[in-house]
């Protein structure tokens, strides 16, 4: 899995978060997206890494824009401890 961070300049509210969340989903595949307007991100997992401008057009426009985009494998919590 991957966990992707998105920087997005201009979300001011949760209606701004689904908007960007819905464009996200309909330009990538996702495991799960989830945005927050107070830290002006959103996080993203995926089984591949995203392409970085897939996603920048997706974003821009909805009006808000992609400031920064950072990916890293990741793994979901307490599945070491269940399993290893």
């Amino acid at each position: 899995m991957i966990r992707t961070v998105v920087k997005v300049d201009g979300m001011m509210c949760g209606m701004c978060e689904a908007h960007v969340n819905d464009a996200i989903r309909k330009a990538i595949p996702v495991k799960k997206v989830s945005s927050s307007h107070a830290k002006g991100e959103t996080v993203i997992l995926t089984e591949e890494k995203p392409d970085p401008e897939k996603i920048r057009r997706a974003v821009d426009p909805t009006g808000y824009t992609v400031t920064e985009i950072s990916s890293a494998p990741y793994e979901k919590k307490g599945l070491r401890s269940l399993f290893g």
